[in-house]
């Protein structure tokens, strides 16, 4: 069987001005919250690690218009705007990372492990790739049941390395399971670009040799995500099997808090901010088509940053989980049939 693999670079579709103004504000609730995120870190409010999601915000944005109820979503340790884009709390998401009982792992979880079974969030996980091969496996279950649910299963440019990818390709490929990979290439794997860690650095042909449909799309792009996003999403959802997309995404900060991104020259960053900026670019849509005004845009700033400053205060007067919370949620007593 010839290979199904290619790269598809098609014109973003084009939103209407609903569509358009939650994808801005969506967009802007997570650069924000991430941006108070790293303000909390330098004043000592979250320990441990922390990996901001700006810049990538697009990518999920785009992603999660295409899927319907029961779809359900995995990912790695840069996971707030995940969190977010889910529509989990922004309380409950600050919480968790500054230690608080109101957290949605009860301030044990942190950054990096928090979950929502309510809004199909299965994290947040920090052993890169692991949470591929637990994609797959939600994909197996919802075939295994006879709905039509798909799993989402992002991870990065670094983790594409990792083997435990590989044999969840061969596994979904080999049983058609519902899920869709994407590949959030952010140019560097921790403080290694691409080109330096990849033999083959177009990441969407990682499906060839499992005759896995592929294609690579503009992640600064929340509409050309979308467009690419429901194409896979049908592809997947009608029994054809897992599809790849490799979005093409940037991260302004580190690879994490403690990253000072010493490995790249600030001229790289400055011109993505100036001439690819998600947020800007959909921004200049907004305005050009006269679906929105400079007041009115500043409107919704103004509103997210008060969302934002609500879930600050929150988490940061939520009190810390009593010390018999190391004993809860360990384990889980089942009854077996």
């Amino acid at each position: 069987m010839a290979t199904k693999s290619r790269s598809t670079k098609k014109a973003p579709s084009k939103g209407n001005k609903a569509e358009m103004l939650k994808y801005y504000r969506d967009m802007l609730l997570i650069r924000r919250f991430e941006e108070k995120a790293g303000q909390l870190y330098g004043m000592g409010k979250i320990a441990g690690f922390c990996h901001l999601y700006i810049g990538q915000e697009a990518v999920v944005t785009g992603m999660q218009a295409c899927l319907k109820e029961g779809d359900q979503i995995i990912t790695g340790y840069r996971d707030h705007g995940h969190m977010l884009a889910c529509d989990m709390d922004p309380k409950g998401v600050m919480a968790e990372l500054t230690g608080r009982i109101g957290g949605y792992s009860r301030g044990k979880g942190g950054s990096m492990h928090m979950f929502s079974k309510e809004k199909n969030f299965y994290g947040g996980h920090g052993i890169v790739g692991a949470q591929v091969p637990i994609g797959t496996g939600l994909g197996f279950a919802n075939k295994y049941r006879g709905t039509d649910n798909v799993a989402v299963a992002y991870f990065g440019d670094g983790a594409a390395n990792q083997g435990q990818v590989y044999e969840a390709f061969n596994m979904a490929s080999l049983w058609d399971l519902p899920v869709v990979y994407v590949i959030e290439n952010n140019m560097y794997a921790m403080g290694t670009s691409v080109a330096r860690h990849a033999s083959e650095t177009e990441l969407y042909k990682r499906g060839i040799s499992f005759e896995i449909e592929g294609e690579e799309v503009d992640g600064m792009d929340v509409m050309a995500v979308r467009a690419a996003g429901e194409k896979a999403v049908k592809y997947v959802r009608s029994g054809k099997g897992p599809y790849i997309l490799e979005m093409k995404t940037y991260r302004y900060r580190g690879h994490s808090m403690s990253d000072p991104a010493k490995y790249r020259k600030r001229e790289e960053v400055d011109d993505i901010r100036s001439h690819h900026d998600p947020i800007e670019g959909l921004k200049t849509q907004l305005l050009e088509q006269g679906h929105a005004s400079e007041d009115e845009l500043k409107d919704i700033d103004k509103e997210i940053k008060g969302i934002v400053k609500e879930a600050a205060d929150f988490s940061l007067e939520s009190p810390e989980p009593d010390p018999s919370e190391l004993w809860t949620d360990v384990l889980k007593d089942v009854e077996v049939a």
